[in-house]
């Protein structure tokens, strides 16, 4: 019984992953998206979307502090998920760092600025 469940899981993450690798324009799109809602909350962010030029499969959004904490960011890449929708996971982590789904952009950009903010003050309640 418990292999059967690890070859469905395994083949559920095999789909997902081609569904992220074909879903290039799609995450484009969204990460654009992101960028344009967190630009007036005071992050700078920098698209690496062309796969010949930065060599990663996926698109990438570089998000970061402007001016004394410019050391602090994240990359934010759009994974496929189930239930044919998307959503916005730290590059880094793989799909164990899912910041927010893509449907609401204004609540995924709300999560990140969240998640930046505590890195740069890590000792106060937001």
């Amino acid at each position: 019984m418990a292999r059967g469940v690890c070859q469905a899981v395994a083949r559920w993450r095999l789909v997902l992953e081609l569904r992220t690798h074909l879903g290039h324009d799609e995450a484009v799109r969204r990460l654009e998206l992101l960028r344009v809602a967190l630009v007036p909350k005071g992050w700078r962010c920098v698209g690496l979307y062309e796969k010949r030029e930065f060599r990663f499969p996926v698109p990438l959004l570089w998000v970061y502090a402007r001016g004394a904490a410019d050391d602090v960011g994240a990359v934010v890449t759009v994974r496929a998920v189930p239930g044919e929708a998307w959503a916005y996971f730290e590059a880094g982590n793989g799909r164990a760092g899912f910041v927010s789904p893509c449907g609401d952009v204004e609540a995924a950009a709300k999560a990140l600025d969240l998640i930046l903010r505590d890195r740069m003050f890590p000792r106060r309640d937001w």
